[in-house]
């Protein structure tokens, strides 16, 4: 039985970095209010305005390939998840495509918000599963400097820029994806959304100057859901497939807030010692926080650790992947 399985995984964040030390210059807001409330200390934000979203995938994807060994005319697919496209259309993953020179692929954006990377995972995975594709390439990339209101301190302090990406293969031990369960509850864009730039509220001049173009967010009411959807679901992916938490290696997470990380762990039964994390130096970068945390811990996951990732997003969306991970980092 084939199973789609990561065989590589790299990363790209912008090299300009905001404190909140920055952030206390320029709202009315402290490091220790950030920290304790999120968790974030410096978040990577792209301050070259003629960069897009599809420039930080091509550095994560240029990379990907190095280390696998493999030329861009290879991939087969690659499908980015992001809510941040360099445009409306063209798809951001057919920009990245051309300018990776991935000449023989084809390719889509998904838009999940922050479960985005999760979504396009299983969803390549299936290309890969049936025998139809070899390699496919899943992007989760989001620049949301680019709709975060700056004069917004419930906001502002919260999101950065990054992209990480990982390559699928087939694999025919046993190692890759196992499971996963998604999610998704149309009612809760009231809670989270962006006002402005679809079909229902088309750009003018008023939607600018309402500042409509911005992440809209009811702080409160989207942490007490992603508290209990995202440590639910958890649960029920180990639940399902017989795991207690000490067949779990590692909980790879959507770096939203420390406290749901924190949370979710509980609900598992484990330790911190399972739990990646680097919320503290990137924020949350949205479709990016999983392959970026995978692309940071690499080094030290090792052939046939247990991983469970899950994540919880705009929309709302969630869910989570029970996955054997494929191969020693480093």
């Amino acid at each position: 039985m084939i199973k789609a399985a990561i065989t590589a995984v790299a990363g790209y964040l912008p090299n300009n970095v905001i404190t909140n030390s920055d952030f206390e210059k320029m709202i009315d807001t402290t490091d220790e209010w950030i920290t304790s409330r999120t968790g974030i200390k410096t978040r990577h934000i792209e301050n070259d305005s003629t960069k897009a979203t599809s420039d930080m995938a091509v550095e994560a994807v240029n990379l990907l390939l190095k280390k696998r060994g493999i030329s861009a005319n290879e991939i087969d697919l690659l499908i980015c998840g992001t809510v941040t496209p360099d445009m409306v259309f063209p798809a951001t993953s057919n920009l990245i495509c051309a300018k990776v020179g991935a000449n023989n692929a084809w390719g889509y954006d998904l838009s999940a918000a922050c479960s985005g990377f999760i979504y396009a995972l299983v969803t390549g995975a299936q290309f890969i599963e049936t025998g139809r594709y070899k390699k496919v390439v899943i992007v989760g990339a989001d620049m949301m400097s680019r709709i975060i209101d700056y004069s917004d301190r419930t906001t502002c302090v919260i999101f950065g820029d990054g992209c990480g990406a990982v390559l699928l293969e087939p694999n025919h031990e046993g190692f890759g994806i196992q499971d996963f369960i998604l999610h998704s509850d149309g009612n809760g864009v009231k809670h989270l959304h962006m006002k402005a730039g679809g079909s229902l509220n088309p750009a003018s001049v008023d939607t600018v100057n309402n500042k409509m173009h911005y992440v809209y967010q009811e702080g409160q009411a989207v942490f007490k859901h992603a508290v209990y959807n995202i440590s639910e679901v958890s649960a029920k992916i180990m639940e399902q497939n017989n795991l207690t938490a000490n067949d779990v290696t590692w909980l790879v997470s959507h770096q939203a807030n420390k406290r749901i990380i924190e949370a979710t762990a509980a609900r598992m039964g484990l330790g911190s010692e399972k739990v990646l994390m680097n919320i503290e130096r990137y924020g949350n970068t949205t479709a990016g926080t999983i392959p970026l945390l995978l692309w940071d811990y690499e080094k030290l996951l090792k052939k046939g650790d247990n991983l469970i990732l899950s994540a919880f997003g705009g929309g709302f969306t969630w869910g989570s992947i029970y996955l054997k991970w494929a191969y020693d980092g480093g």
